[in-house]
């Protein structure tokens, strides 16, 4: 009896299987993307009254305001709410440590397993404290490298933060987590040699605060993190901007690296809605533009957006405009 030959599809199938490189390179090429839901605040103090903050409910407004249909995602996967805790947890001085752990190795497993079913994971936050997982996630598929696009650097760590006194908040120290510095619980990981991204291999692009001399920004100044602050990306342009990032990840090879987007490197005048605003910040065309720009490339294997508080828009306003944004954006991929 003759054996069937396999079609074209199931070739390309058991292909993508045995080469995640390959689904990689398909997923690029067809923008097949998965929506990956993680409703998280762990990484965020209580709001002045005691109540949680409401980046947790970020997911569900924007799904609501139409993103999957936007974006033309072929998956979502959601991801159950962790447990928001006020108190100090055992063993650690970052509040909600041992919480953030067990949600990063959860959203970690989600992000690989998108990857290498051949698919483009973007998850939407919560807040900053999910680019951990989504870093993990990363370097367990065979990724390497970080564009922190970001009002604030997120910095913040032991040696710079006495979290002695007060707790500490991993979503504003998870650039620092993420390139191997603070509490063990939230730098070393399964199967990871090393930090989940390396300062040489790391571009933070955003930082409102560099030229304040009342604030302490002088550390990360002395690492080899690639560092493109607001106020260079508003005087040279988006265009010059990706160009200088995207020079930097050529000369480091990262054919496979990470986006992280938080939304509070828009101008407090354009984007309210989202724990820390502030001043300057990019416009909404401006964020699309420049994440645009950086996914043409086809460097990136995965992206995260964080910290839309919808607690702080009633009337879901922003909403829309989030996702009008980031369809502007992963457009480019088309």
């Amino acid at each position: 009896m003759t054996t069937p030959l396999l079609t074209r599809r199931q070739v390309l199938a058991v292909v993508a299987a045995l080469i995640p490189e390959f689904a990689f390179a398909k997923a690029l090429d067809k923008r097949r993307l998965s929506l990956v839901l993680a409703p998280s605040n762990l990484g965020l103090r209580p709001e002045m009254n005691g109540d949680e903050p409401g980046t947790w409910r970020a997911p569900e407004v924007l799904m609501a305001a139409g993103l999957r249909v936007r974006l033309g995602a072929d998956k979502v996967v959601a991801l159950n709410r962790p447990s928001y805790e006020v108190h100090e947890q055992p063993g650690t001085r970052i509040r909600n440590g041992l919480a953030i752990r067990r949600f990063s190795l959860e959203l970690g497993q989600t992000v690989s397993t998108a990857i290498r079913q051949g698919l483009f994971p973007i998850v939407i936050g919560g807040d900053c404290s999910v680019l951990l997982g989504c870093l993990y996630g990363a370097r367990t598929s065979g990724g390497r490298g970080l564009v922190h696009i970001d009002g604030h650097s997120d910095f913040f760590h032991p040696d710079n933060y006495d979290t002695r006194g007060a707790l500490g908040a991993a979503a504003g120290m998870d650039l620092a987590l993420a390139t191997g510095r603070g509490e063990s619980l939230l730098t070393e990981w399964p199967e990871v040699e090393g930090p989940l991204s390396r300062d040489e291999d790391t571009i933070q692009i955003g930082e409102r605060n560099a030229l304040d001399a009342n604030f302490s920004y002088g550390e990360i100044a002395r690492t080899k993190i690639t560092r493109l602050i607001v106020q260079d990306v508003l005087r040279n342009g988006v265009p010059a901007t990706a160009q200088m990032a995207l020079k930097r990840i050529d000369r480091r090879g990262l054919d496979r690296a990470w986006m992280f987007v938080d939304l509070d490197v828009l101008d407090q005048n354009v984007m309210p809605a989202v724990d820390s605003p502030g001043r300057p910040g990019l416009d909404l065309d401006q964020l699309s533009s420049l994440m645009g720009a950086l996914l043409e490339s086809r460097r990136f294997l995965g992206a995260c957006i964080t910290i839309y508080d919808p607690a702080r828009d009633p009337k879901t306003e922003y909403a829309g405009r989030i996702v009008a944004t980031l369809g502007d954006a992963f457009d480019h991929m088309k």
